[in-house]
């Protein structure tokens, strides 16, 4: 077993090392696409996979089930190119320095909502939607908000949709970004996302999403088991003999992703930075919507501003070279730097402004009693108190106080961003900070009954504005272009600028802060950038807006498809066994058919024909279909292992049962079956880790299992391998598992192992 581990271990650290060997074929056009040692990936059932065979008939053109697989082929070397819809390919460079695009696309298409044929009534009201949007220019404004050239955060809108009503089932493929995503809220995002959202409003209807294999999507309209397809389809003529069409809404183009030759790849020593004037051509990551937002954009207008959600985001940038120099708040900047030692300050004095919380202009009494229990707190010690936890102390250590709010006083509702300690954040389902607090024993003091809501830093103006919040704070510094629309208590505190960059780039770091040297790069050096791209990686992938959550979901419905089809499928099995061996010819006969169609059918297709042929007009749970379909399969492996390990067993002994006076069904039970067990579970073992694996092609029936959810995080990360090589070992760990169970029981169930003490 060790020696297994250690095998596994070393084979998926050499993946890692492979991408790095392969020389890059130089492919500068189209035209250079068209050979026979050229192939090019596409993605099933797209139009970029027909577009490459009858465009590049000469290359070879391999097909993947969802565009980031492909993109794991083209960084490994297995392919020369990969064909996708610009807004994905757009994307997948932006993230990979290491890709490129051809100039030139393939060919340009229309893009289109799919309604099955026998629903008329249905094409003719989105048509009719599409048509309004279209006009009131909704359709401008969400190309300007969501396909973006560089990594500006998404500007998101809120569609108020109604709670009761039938929903509209959307189906889609949720690894399209821009087009279509799972958020951090782990909800599906994007452009079509919200286009679907705004369907379902102008129909007035609740909506419910189906995320599945792209390849799948038309089999489930034709099913009935989603009303329509949004996910950036392309309207062809092949299709539309399924399905019908809508009036295009988005004029797409097929383009070609490559990799770059090294000796052409972007320059990424950047020049060393002394002072803040340094920033002035460079790139700067900012929190969008703060007083940083609107300075730099003032003050350095030949620099280039990419504006993130959260400070963490920001960060993460930094180190990926993906912006030069990044605005945080000074303490929070500082908590960072704790583990983060490759950055630096590049200065302090970038901007001092004072802090308050922001109440409308139309409650004055609520901020005059804020004003005065600011005066309070700072004539009882409570105020030094608050500010010692949060920005003396360690703030990731500080304890927040219990509070209780009485529930039937006024209620109040605090707006924050949560963007990082010591300000505000969530921890453990928590909010927590300086400002949290704050508020917290403000509203308990006063007697009000305090909500606290969160959102994006940018819309808390807009909150307090609009009736949605009657209290702003989250480190909010008083700006005179605030003033205009919040009304702002006394000043608690100052709002304080950090400029972070990375140390290798600061002017005299290597002599003041204890840079590590990369210029000549040693074996550590080598070492510490792996296990470095490794730790990015980790947090990108699993940290960053909490997509642990999605791999623990996945995790979880892996598991329970896997244990439950196994408990169906061996008591199916027996059933099977049963008839299997009886005397009635027709009991042999059924049980003989239905293992030869079950062993002789691919899993996957009995996967797809239980969900859309035989629950075609029934609306069941996709994992009770999956548990139903891989227990079926599982039933017709293990009714043969029963029937042989049965019939291994002597005869005589039954005989002999018999004839001491046990009946048939004792004999079976007493002396059959259990030696029957120990010749059936080896056999058994290996079958149930193979279903186990199997369960990964769920997510052609809509179910976010293991591997989907693996699919969601490259899909938002563009990170071709670790999310890969995170479910293999996830799946390794349960396959272990496993094996350490059933050869426990193994053991158990062996009177020989048990008398030579365990040992086999």
């Amino acid at each position: 077993m060790r020696k297994g581990f250690f095998l596994f271990v070393v084979f998926i650290i050499s993946i890692f090392f492979r991408f790095c060997t392969d020389p890059v074929k130089r492919i500068k056009g189209l035209e250079d696409l068209n050979e026979e040692t050229i192939s090019i990936g596409a993605m099933t059932g797209s139009t970029g996979e027909q577009l490459s065979l009858n465009r590049f008939a000469n290359a070879s053109t391999k097909s993947f089930d969802d565009i980031m697989d492909g993109i794991a082929a083209l960084k490994a070397g297995q392919i020369d190119a990969v064909i996708t819809a610009y807004p994905a390919a757009l994307n997948i460079t932006k993230h990979n320095a290491d890709l490129r695009l051809l100039s030139e696309p393939v060919d340009y298409e229309n893009t289109a909502i799919a309604i099955g044929k026998s629903n008329p009534e249905l094409l003719h009201d989105v048509d009719s939607i599409i048509t309004a949007l279209q006009a009131d220019g909704t359709f401008d404004d969400m190309k300007h908000r969501w396909l973006k050239k560089d990594l500006e955060p998404y500007e998101t809108v809120h569609i108020q949709l109604p709670e009761k009503g039938t929903p509209v089932k959307i189906g889609t493929s949720a690894t399209r970004e821009p087009f279509c995503f799972v958020n951090e809220k782990q909800e599906i995002s994007g452009h079509d996302g919200e286009l679907a959202l705004r369907i379902a409003a102008g129909l007035n209807r609740p909506v419910k999403f189906l995320d599945m294999k792209f390849s799948a999507l038309i089999a489930a309209l034709q099913s009935g088991k989603v009303d329509m397809i949004v996910a950036g389809m392309t309207a062809t003529e092949e299709r539309a003999k399924s399905v019908n069409f809508t009036q295009p809404y988005f004029r797409n183009s097929q383009v070609i992703i490559v990799r770059s030759p090294a000796e052409s790849a972007p320059e990424t020593e950047l020049g060393k930075m002394r002072e803040l004037d340094d920033i002035a051509g460079k790139t700067v990551g900012v929190y969008a919507g703060t007083i940083h937002d609107a300075f730099v954009e003032e003050h350095y207008p030949t620099a280039t501003i990419r504006r993130y959600n959260s400070p963490s985001d920001i960060l993460l940038s930094l180190k990926m070279n993906k912006v030069d120099a990044a605005f945080i708040d000074l303490v929070s900047a500082k908590v960072m730097l704790k583990s983060n030692p490759e950055v630096g300050i590049l200065t302090e004095e970038a901007l001092s402004l004072p802090v308050a919380a922001g109440f409308s202009h139309d409650n004055p009494t609520l901020r005059e009693d804020f004003n005065r229990y600011l005066e309070e707190i700072r004539n009882d010690g409570t105020y030094d108190r608050i500010y010692t936890r949060w920005f003396v102390e360690d703030p990731e250590k500080a304890v927040m106080p219990a509070f209780s709010f009485n529930k039937e006083a006024p209620e109040i509702t605090l707006a924050c961003a949560v963007g990082d300690l010591p300000n505000s954040a969530i921890v453990n389902n928590e909010h927590v900070g300086f400002d949290i607090e704050l508020i917290k024993t403000f509203a308990q003091r006063k007697s009000y009954n305090l909500s606290v809501s969160t959102m994006e830093f940018g819309s808390l103006v807009a909150a307090l504005s609009s009736g949605k919040a009657d209290i702003i704070a989250d480190g909010l510094a008083i700006t005179e272009s605030r003033k205009k629309h919040v009304a702002f208590s006394d000043s608690y505190n100052t709002f304080k600028t950090g400029v972070l960059v990375l140390k290798k780039n600061l002017y005299n770091s290597y002599e003041n802060q204890d840079q590590i040297k990369f210029k000549e790069k040693s074996d550590t050096d080598m070492e510490l950038t792996f296990l470095q791209g490794i730790a990015d990686s980790f947090y990108s992938n699993i940290v960053q807006e909490q997509r642990y959550i999605l791999i623990l979901d996945g995790l979880k419905v892996t598991i329970i498809i896997s244990v439950l089809a196994t408990l169906f499928g061996t008591l199916l099995g027996g059933l099977i066994c049963y008839m299997r061996m009886s005397h009635n010819r027709l009991l042999q006969g059924i049980s003989g058919v239905y293992i030869s169609i079950l062993r002789g059918t691919p899993v996957l297709v009995v996967l797809m024909i239980i969900f859309y042929v035989v629950f075609a007009s029934v609306d069941i749970d996709p994992v009770a279909v999956a548990v139903i379909a891989f227990g079926l399969n599982f039933a017709a492996y293990v009714s043969e292992m029963f029937r042989t390990a049965i019939e291994s067993i002597d005869r005589g002994q039954s005989e002999a049962g018999i004839a001491l006076g046990f009946t048939k069904v004792k004999t079976f039970i007493n002396i059959v079956m259990p030696q029957a067990i120990q010749r059936v579970l080896p056999v058994y073992k290996g079958e149930m880790i193979a279903l186990v694996k199997m369960t990964s092609i769920v997510g052609y029936i809509a179910v976010q299992d293991l591997t989907k959810a693996g699919d969601m995080i490259r899909s938002r990360t563009f990170d071709a391998f670790f999310p890969l090589i995170m479910v293999a070992v996830l799946y390794f760990l349960i396959s272990w598992l496993l094996m350490v169970a059933l050869g426990y029981a193994e053991r158990k169930s062996n009177p020989k192992i048990q008398k030579a003490g365990g040992k086999s």
